[in-house]
């Protein structure tokens, strides 16, 4: 299982190249790479305070 500081890493790493926000394809790559659902990506960009764009399902804008 990952921890949640390798969760947390691994999307300030994967915002930081999109210009501090995390487009939805990206967010659902990192979970694919570290094999943890979408949710515990999304709470770690919640904790760090990044925000999610291009979600294909149009949840944020």
């Amino acid at each position: 299982m990952v921890n949640q500081d390798a969760i947390r890493a691994a999307v300030k790493e994967a915002a930081d190249g999109h210009g501090g926000k995390l487009p939805c394809a990206v967010a659902q790559e990192v979970a694919r790479r570290l094999k943890v659902p979408m949710r515990e990506v999304g709470r770690a960009a919640d904790e760090l305070k990044i925000k999610i764009i291009q979600c294909q399902l149009g949840c944020f804008e």
